[in-house]
């Protein structure tokens, strides 16, 4: 039954609170203000609310449920996200990671030492990990004995060979060294020679490891001897073509060359054959600007076929966020930072975004009726995320929505603020990524009604199984709330129909910026929250469409 309306400013119910544009919404639950925190981070506000604010309750957020004795299911939530590759940056698991490993519950911080290894992959990750304990546990330096097994865990499990690439590719990050942080957890010679050789080599150097290990015959160490030989002798090198076969026959990374090799084409190229997924994005404007694809090169080849490499993108855990990011920069002719240009080329920039649409899991079409509909009011223009000033919550919502326009074959799309726009001639499921996001911006911006998708569909009868909100929930003006909208569209459209389907229309809010707020009534089960670039969201709104998983935590 139609519901009597009730103004977005006055409360429908005691539930609710009021939202940075004042504003009545509900809060997030905990747990899903821990996801957002993970997929989006806080590292940029939103229009309306400081960053430093959203950082703090995403603390606080993780504090609650730990007090409540559900700290071993952060700990899980942290595994879960990091081993799916769900997140884009790692800096959001290690602080959550970091909170709990310092934490007064023991079976947490139990959980979190032993996840250590699990999500801290690459020196990197774990130097921030020190780096957050440190600045959690305040005056006290935190090194006590579970701190220092866990560190102590993360090198001497690994492989020899594997902790010398490791070692020697990432030095220093974050103030903090391997010579630093052994020295700090107390470690004692390894029972596996060739962990040792590694240890030698960070405090010693190559001369004391060829003196103590050069006649030894066993494999493995024999194995970590030449790497750590071959990382040395490139170092010294200002010959490219011996630095391009120690390169190929060792599998050195960039970051083992020297800076002033870094301009050579024979050396990127054979940096280029066995280069990771990312770093291969990462350093696609560099090898462009010193002339490495030129039409139809070998080199360019070897990244197109890569970027079309459906198995190779998933065992990479190519984030979408990353994949979008590069596409935008390599498309822009120029750095995030310093003064390297480049003039991209065409094939390699359709492949990315190729390689975008990819870098999400394979999703079957549910074949429901969908209405689209992306929020393009100020505060999604001039709110960042993933900590990146390149990218506006707007740009990804709209490269999320193609997503689902690529997949499915029965929608509507359409733009809104305090206004309903059709955009459907404008943007088709064969338009270019670039040109969506420019009709995106090109509309005029007001204040944000998130109830205008379902009273538009209600107005113009049109049948919906599932409505999409992007959105970053800072709705502020309406006669109505979205929840009663589609309580009302239900109701309506199903009289109107006599389609019982539509008794059970579903609303989908993603969430494009990490904030508490939702438009989602969480006491229905027809409505679903979810994190916007999260690798792993058009299957669970495909599982939700279908009636598989309900909204309901």
């Amino acid at each position: 039954m139609t519901q009597e309306s009730v103004e977005q400013t006055q409360k429908l119910h005691d539930s609710q609170v009021q939202n940075s544009a004042e504003s009545y919404v509900w809060n997030v639950k905990d747990i899903d203000r821990l996801r957002r925190f993970l997929c989006l981070g806080s590292s940029q506000g939103t229009y309306y609310v400081q960053e430093e604010t959203l950082g703090e309750e995403s603390v606080t957020a993780v504090a609650d449920l730990v007090a409540s004795g559900k700290g071993l299911n952060v700990v899980k939530e942290v595994v879960k996200y990091s081993d799916e590759g769900r997140v884009s940056k790692q800096d959001p698991l290690l602080i959550v990671l970091a909170l709990c490993a310092r934490c007064s519950d023991l079976k947490t911080k139990t959980a979190a030492y032993k996840a250590l290894s699990k999500v801290c992959r690459i020196p990197t990750h774990l130097f921030k990990f020190i780096d957050y304990c440190e600045r959690v546990s305040g005056e006290s330096s935190g090194w006590g004995r579970a701190h220092r097994r866990a560190v102590k865990a993360w090198y001497l499990d690994k492989d020899p060979r594997r902790l010398a690439y490791l070692v020697t590719k990432y030095k220093k990050r974050d103030g903090w060294s391997h010579k630093d942080v052994l020295r700090l957890c107390h470690v004692n010679p390894s029972a596996h020679q060739g962990v040792d050789a590694v240890f030698k080599y960070i405090f010693k150097g190559i001369a004391e490891v060829k003196k103590l290990y050069n006649d030894c015959e066993i494999s493995e160490v024999k194995k970590v001897v030449e790497f750590l030989e071959a990382v040395e002798c490139v170092r010294k090198s200002e010959d490219e073509t011996q630095v391009a076969v120690l390169i190929e026959e060792n599998k050195l990374v960039r970051e083992h060359i020297p800076t002033q090799l870094l301009k050579s084409v024979q050396v990127w190229t054979a940096l280029l054959k066995d280069m990771p997924m990312t770093a291969m994005i990462r350093n696609l404007g560099r090898m462009t600007a010193i002339g490495m694809f030129s039409a139809n090169s070998e080199e360019a080849l070897i990244v197109i076929e890569k970027l079309r490499n459906l198995e190779l993108l998933k065992e990479s855990r190519l984030h979408p966020f990353m994949a979008l990011l590069a596409l935008k920069t390599y498309k822009s002719g120029k750095g995030e930072k310093g003064k390297l240009t480049w003039l991209p080329n065409s094939r390699i920039l359709d492949e990315l975004e190729t390689a975008f649409y990819l870098s999400f899991k394979a999703v079957e079409p549910t074949k429901k009726r969908y209405m689209l509909s992306i929020d393009v009011s100020d505060s999604m223009s001039f709110s960042g995320i993933n900590g990146s000033a390149n990218m506006t919550a707007i740009e990804a919502a709209a490269a999320m929505m193609m997503v689902t326009m690529k997949t499915e074959l029965n929608y509507e799309v359409m733009a809104f603020s305090n206004e309903f726009i059709d955009i459907k001639d404008q943007v088709r499921s064969h338009s270019r990524l670039d040109e969506v996001i420019k009709t995106m911006k090109s509309i005029g911006m007001g204040s944000t009604d998130c109830a205008q998708p379902m009273e538009y569909a209600m107005l113009h009868n049109i049948p919906v199984d599932v409505f999409i909100i992007y959105t970053d929930s800072e709705t502020c003006v309406g006669n109505v709330h979205p929840c009663q909208a589609l309580q009302n569209y239900r109701h309506k459209l199903y009289m109107s129909k006599s389609d019982p389907t539509l008794l059970k229309a579903k609303l989908i809010v993603v969430a494009m910026t990490s904030n508490g707020f939702t438009i989602a009534d969480p006491t229905d089960p027809g409505m679903l929250d979810i994190v916007g670039f999260d690798s792993n969201a058009p299957t669970i709104m495909n599982e939700f469409a279908l009636g598989n998983i309900c909204g309901e935590d």
